[in-house]
């Protein structure tokens, strides 16, 4: 077990849940992921400052507002269509759709509620405009090396998942 404290140029390695506003888990990451504290690795900010001098084997929780995490709701990305012009395959709520918009990018959209032969889909991140709780647990804390530092996350992984 390292003595490490987490704090600037220390590579830390976190498991994590996150949790939406009424407790349920909205994402686990179990595998250990890493980043450069101090460093603009994207991880949330509010996370950060609840990981700041924390060891290996301390878990924290923070609370992560829409503006530091998930962003605003966005009402444009919402779209209601007649649900016979889309596929069987996603005419269910929870179903998952790649659209493509005027600009030719590909967003992807959520099924969120279908009625009077009606269906709601959703481009919003789940999310979005809510606060969000991450519980993540510190595995392991060891100095960044200068190329560490530069990056944002250590030599060993890419980016975390947390951004």
């Amino acid at each position: 077990m390292s003595d490490e404290v987490i704090s600037h140029g220390k590579v830390v390695f976190i498991t994590y849940s996150v949790l939406g506003e009424e407790g349920q888990v909205m994402g686990q990451q179990d595998m250990p992921t890493g980043y450069v504290h101090g460093a603009n690795s994207g991880l949330f900010a509010a996370v950060e400052r609840a990981l700041e001098g924390k060891r290996e084997g301390d878990s924290v929780e923070a609370k992560v507002p829409p503006e530091e995490g998930f962003g605003p709701h966005d009402p444009s990305l919402v779209v209601e269509d007649e649900i016979d012009n889309v596929p069987p395959t996603i005419r269910y709520v929870g179903a998952e759709a790649e659209l493509q918009n005027d600009a030719g990018e590909t967003l992807a959209f959520r099924v969120v509620a279908i009625g009077d032969g009606k269906i709601t889909l959703d481009g919003n991140p789940p999310l979005a405009g809510k606060t969000a709780t991450v519980a993540a647990t510190v595995v392991s804390v060891r100095p960044a090396t200068a190329e560490e530092m530069r990056t944002g996350f250590p030599a060993e992984q890419g980016p975390p998942a947390l951004h």
